[in-house]
């Protein structure tokens, strides 16, 4: 999974089955002209049924988004495009052989037109966003799960799957590009749902995914340091997270009290607001109190309007009681009883690489996380810390093409936290992997406490580290959670690290244990 701006040319993630509705709309090309203030060109009667960026996933009848990109632009394509049946495009210049909507910023207009084409779904069913750097999928997930708890026939958006009561699949970006995310929502109102969860990325945001979509309300999580290859500063990322909260998008901010930068947002929107406070802050609508966080679970007393009731979580980590709050607070603000919203959030066995558990037999607890950034490692690493008497071992990397000022932060903070660390490739893109390795193993090697090796295969990371661990230790590899792809030199190949670790524990001499 990636939430990487989207190139002219094909995505280097393969294309998954387009989930255009049913039954789609017909919308002739003059109609979105004229929606985007624009002279019919030659050909506009042709008659749309759908619209897509990647030339790749063009089905008959599709309006073909043809994007400059990073490496190539889209128009490079457009030949493919029109050979898969589209009948039309969009872009920034006029392309051979499809009648063209020509505007100088063809993405910033997508979203809208998306929206458009498909007759604004989002009006039909009502919508639940969920933004911040830290939280998101799970908190998006907890929703989906008091939703359901609550009788509602739903949809899912979140980095790691996609949902519609008539079929599932895994995601490829955190926050689906505009195309895909109204298709979805159209497919949803076609199928009969009235509400859905999806998880809103800055990328989502900057790059105007989620435009022409209506949020019902909208969770911010909370605001550490991340995406700044995309954003340039802390105060950029910032303003893009805060975009969602505008009320020509949202109707209801949901907001973490704890954070430096949500409380600056609850201070400054124009949306009504409902705040939330794990740490139990006074003023807070909702609080958390007596949190006890272990290896089975997370427990907690939630107070708020008309609550004083102890929750049971399944999931692992203090961090959840934050996830659990804006969860909750967001559903009984738009009318979901307390009691469903905390029995589906109690319900919830887990969520696909975060927290997850990998148990073969052995002597010691093994896991999988999504910890990409300092703030993740920092939630995490002291959690685990408090799980055990012996040490913390944990496996990273860095992806390439992403945030350079990180990497070395990265190695350094989990040197601090952990007892050992194991330096090894994430997906390096076009990036030397032996410069990112090397990037994050300086940063742990400057804690100068933890033992640091540095393995580039993965997969022999994996077994070095469960090598290392003792009975009554903690194995963690962290930052990429569910992510099932490798991305190195334009070549893709799958890599579960769930599935990896299991079979890095069955190696271990004695039936998977020591």
């Amino acid at each position: 999974m990636t939430d990487s701006p989207a190139v002219g040319s094909p995505a280097t993630s393969p294309p998954q089955a387009r989930p255009r509705p049913a039954v789609p709309r017909h919308v002739d090309l003059a109609h979105l002209a004229r929606a985007l203030g624009l002279p019919a060109p030659p050909g506009a009667g042709a008659r749309l049924l759908g619209l897509t960026l990647d030339s790749r996933a063009v089905l008959p009848g599709d309006l073909y988004a043809a994007l400059p990109g990073a490496r190539h632009h889209g128009a490079r394509f457009a030949r493919d495009a029109r050979a898969a049946g589209a009948v039309a495009a969009l872009s920034d210049r006029p392309l051979d052989g499809l009648p063209t909507l020509v505007v100088p910023d063809p993405r910033a207009v997508l979203g809208e037109l998306a929206a458009h084409l498909h007759g604004h779904p989002s009006a039909a069913l009502e919508v639940h966003g969920v933004t911040g750097t830290n939280g998101k999928t799970s908190t998006t997930h907890l929703i989906d799960a008091g939703l359901r708890a609550a009788g509602r026939c739903t949809g899912l958006l979140s980095g790691v799957r996609v949902r519609t009561p008539g079929w599932s699949r895994p995601a490829l970006r955190t926050t689906p590009e505009a195309p895909e995310l109204q298709e979805v929502l159209a497919s949803l109102r076609e199928q009969g749902a009235t509400s859905a969860a999806v998880e809103v990325s800055s990328h989502g945001l900057a790059l105007h995914r989620v435009d022409g979509t209506r949020f019902r309300a909208a969770v911010f999580t909370n605001l550490g340091v991340d995406h700044l290859d995309l954003h340039g500063d802390q105060e950029s990322y910032f303003a893009a997270k805060a975009a969602l909260f505008e009320p020509e998008r949202c109707a209801l901010a949901v907001v973490n009290a704890d954070d430096a930068h949500g409380r600056r947002l609850a201070a400054a929107a124009r949306t009504p607001v409902v705040t939330f406070s794990a740490s139990g802050r006074p003023g807070a609508d909702w609080r958390a109190g007596e949190v006890r966080a272990d290896a089975t679970g997370t427990s907690f007393r939630l107070l708020g309007p008309g609550t004083d009731r102890r929750v049971r979580l399944r999931l692992l980590g203090g961090h959840q009681v934050d996830n659990a709050l804006g969860a909750v607070a967001l559903l009984h603000a738009t009318g979901v009883d307390v009691r469903d919203a905390v029995r589906g959030a109690e319900e919830l066995a887990g969520v696909p690489g975060r927290l997850e558990r990998v148990d073969a037999g052995q002597p010691f607890l093994a896991l999988v996380d999504y910890a990409h950034n300092v703030a993740g490692q920092q939630r995490l690493l002291p959690f685990l810390r408090g799980l055990t008497g012996g040490r913390v071992v944990v496996v990273l990397g860095a992806t390439g093409e992403r945030d350079p000022g990180k990497r070395a932060p990265l190695g350094r903070t989990a040197a601090q936290l952990a007892d050992v660390v194991v330096v090894t490739d994430e997906s390096p893109h076009g990036e030397d992997p032996a410069v990112l390795r090397e990037a994050v193993a300086a940063g742990a090697r400057s804690a100068g406490s933890a033992q640091v090796h540095v393995e580039a295969d993965r997969d022999r990371a994996l077994r070095l580290a469960v090598s290392l661990a003792a009975p009554g230790d903690v194995v963690v590899v962290v930052g990429r959670g569910h992510d099932r792809l490798l991305v190195a030199g334009g070549r893709t190949r799958t890599f579960d690290d769930a599935v990896q670790l299991r079979q890095a524990l069955a190696h271990l001499p004695v039936a998977g244990g020591r």
